[in-house]
């Protein structure tokens, strides 16, 4: 069962209560190119501040998609970048000791 859905212009989020995943994962966007809107999974072993920023190639801040307290278990982000230009972007999570980087491409 899926609880906890939240709808915010950009995103939504969601968090399957029934599982604890054993690491921190990220996972490559899907579908990768896309246009406008992709799909980001992540998973968090225990509770605590999650943070997932969008960059533009020059490294630039485009948009915060996460940066709340979390539980532990496996999300997924639906990202809507119907604002942005063509390009390549990148899409970081930082939790806990966790960072991890990804790059994905917007086709218009």
């Amino acid at each position: 069962m899926i609880s906890g859905l939240k709808n915010i212009e950009d995103r939504k989020s969601s968090i399957d209560d029934n599982k604890v995943p054993e690491s921190y994962e990220l996972s490559q966007n899907y579908p990768n190119p896309f246009n406008p809107v992709t799909s980001i999974k992540y998973s968090i072993p225990k509770d605590g501040l999650v943070t997932i920023t969008i960059y533009d190639i020059t490294g630039k801040e485009m948009r915060k998609l996460v940066n709340e307290v979390k539980k532990a278990g496996y999300y997924n982000i639906s990202f809507n970048a119907s604002t942005l230009s063509s390009g390549i972007y990148f899409y970081r999570i930082t939790a806990g000791d966790f960072v991890r980087t990804k790059k994905m491409v917007l086709i218009k």
